[in-house]
């Protein structure tokens, strides 16, 4: 699953984010940050693709996203027939 962060202490609320994401990742807090603005923060980051349109939109650079790499390697698998 990606990973979002949102720097709280620079964004400025412009919801630019908000709308750019189109799977509803993203929504505007009820918290405000030193500056006096609701920052964004992240509601469903389950429903994240990693698309990173809301960091391409943010004007403030305010998201980073990372996608995790699957440390597992994956199983060799044979097939019936060649056991026998």
């Amino acid at each position: 699953m990606p990973k979002l962060e949102i720097n709280s202490r620079v964004c400025k609320a412009c919801e630019l984010c908000v709308a750019a994401c189109k799977k509803g990742v993203l929504a505007l807090g009820k918290e405000s940050n030193p500056s006096g603005y609701h920052f964004v923060t992240v509601v469903h980051p389950e429903n994240c693709v990693a698309c990173k349109m809301c960091a391409i939109v943010c004007p403030d650079s305010c998201i980073e996203i990372w996608k995790e790499k699957n440390s597992s390697k994956p199983e060799n698998v044979r097939s019936k027939a060649a056991e026998l």
